[in-house]
């Protein structure tokens, strides 16, 4: 079995380890605190991209009550009814109010491996269990419980990705975090001999990767996944996959895409996959997540959430277990496709129209990441083109969050992605259709 995660109580508390300096970020720093005060004691924790572009809206007016603005940086899918999709969940009932176990209810971990079991490992000899299970609050919760069981190890990571892996990967000092730059004139192509190269070359004992991707939508689909899956077990290289739009695929005839269908022995493949309720059940609020591998490693897991979380809501926990039958999933599926796969197009085409270049259409999530190369010249960086949107009630995501920099490790230069901006159509139609009106006029110079 890998190494690469370790128990965690074997070592000290993770914040032990912080980095003490100030993280760079594309606002100045604040005043340094009076050297007496409280706060000196504190280091200067960075928001991740959304947060931090919905901070500075807020500076600017926007209210989510308000229905002025357009959130096109939201990384969270509408919520609410969609045509022929199953009736939404409105409220919660629990008579119990105790703590939840660590590792999460059984009924929910047996019903997430039946899950995996029924879409992916159908009539293979081994099969996810509920001991394959760890339930966490949220999906933050889960990458950090398996940030802080990750051993002494060099921890391949790509840019772009998803914001928060940035501190994430900064903050727990037990791993090095070891960035893989992709392509964007390749459409953020990695092969599976690249992936091989690249374990063998830097060492690497772990890989973190979202699939798929957030920003870009790039999509590693079942046979590219299913060789990566055999070279992690071969050459025992813990391979973590955050799924959290694995619903969000625009191949025509596929469903889904999962590593879990790539594995051989449930119990033996180094494969560790995150997956919730937030983006493919579109219920972010209820900060139900989980992660599913081998038990060892569940264990680790279950262990580190013990001092970093405590643990999920139960009321949620219980509320998820329907959500996880199977005629509920296939009908979300299919309405979720019906939903977002013409707001795609919608997006695609107007971007476009605008003079935004996509590198490559995202063939998964809900997210358009665009270069504004060819915009004129006061907003064709990301900072400035979101700076300039705001102006007209649109949020949108500059690409250098993206650009994740764990530690700062990294010389101080311009991000290869500050022309690059993430823009969702995880709106309404009728939002997203009024936000790309206001950004085409933007471009072009006039009122909207």
């Amino acid at each position: 079995m890998v190494q690469s995660i370790e128990h965690p109580t074997a070592h000290a508390h993770p914040t032990a380890h912080a980095h003490p300096t100030a993280h760079a970020h594309p606002t100045a720093p604040p005043p340094p605190a009076p050297p007496h005060s409280a706060q000196s004691a504190l280091r200067r924790v960075p928001r991740t991209g959304v947060i931090y572009v919905m901070d500075e809206a807020r500076k600017v007016g926007y209210s989510p009550t308000d229905a002025e603005w357009v959130n096109l940086g939201q990384g969270q899918p509408e919520v609410g009814p969609l045509p022929g999709a199953p009736e939404r969940v409105s409220h919660l009932e629990s008579p119990l109010v105790e703590y939840a176990p660590v590792a999460g209810i059984w009924e929910l971990r047996d019903a997430v491996a039946q899950h995996y079991n029924r879409l992916y490992r159908r009539g293979l000899p081994s099969q996810y269990s509920a001991e394959n299970v760890c339930i966490s609050p949220g999906g933050r919760a889960a990458l950090t419980r398996v940030a802080a069981s990750l051993g002494e190890i060099n921890l391949g990571h790509f840019l772009p990705d998803y914001t928060a892996y940035e501190e994430l990967l900064g903050l727990f000092r037990f791993f090095t975090p070891i960035p893989i730059l992709l392509d964007p004139a390749r459409g953020y192509d990695f092969s599976s001999r690249e992936f091989e190269h690249e374990i063998l070359g830097r060492g690497l004992s772990g890989v973190l990767a979202s699939n798929p991707c957030n920003p870009t939508g790039k999509l590693i689909a079942q046979d590219e996944l299913a060789s990566w899956v055999g070279i992690a077990r071969r050459l025992q290289c813990a391979l973590i996959l955050d799924e959290f739009y694995s619903h969000y695929v625009w191949r025509e005839g596929v469903q889904s895409v999962s590593a879990a269908a790539c594995v051989e022995d449930v119990d033996a493949d180094p494969a560790l996959i995150i997956d919730g309720l937030t983006k493919n059940w579109r219920y972010p609020g209820w900060r139900v997540a989980w992660t599913v591998g081998p038990k060892d490693m569940i264990d680790a897991l279950s262990s580190a959430g013990s001092f970093l979380d405590g643990g999920g809501s139960r009321p949620a926990q219980r509320a998820a277990v329907p959500l996880l039958e199977a005629s509920h999933i296939d009908t979300e599926s299919v309405a979720l496709k019906r939903a977002f796969g013409p707001k795609r197009s919608l997006a695609l085409r107007r971007l476009s129209a605008m003079g935004v270049h996509v590198d490559a259409a995202p063939e998964g999530t809900f997210y358009v990441w665009g270069d504004l190369r060819y915009l004129p010249e006061h907003i064709n960086t990301g900072m400035s083109f979101f700076r300039e949107a705001l102006r007209r009630k649109v949020i949108c995501v500059p690409g250098e969050f993206f650009d994740i920099n764990p530690g700062h490790r990294r010389a101080d230069r311009p991000s290869r992605f500050r022309r690059h901006v993430r823009f969702s159509f995880g709106p309404e139609l009728e939002s997203l259709s009024v936000g790309l009106d206001r950004l085409a006029a933007m471009v072009e110079g006039r009122d909207s």
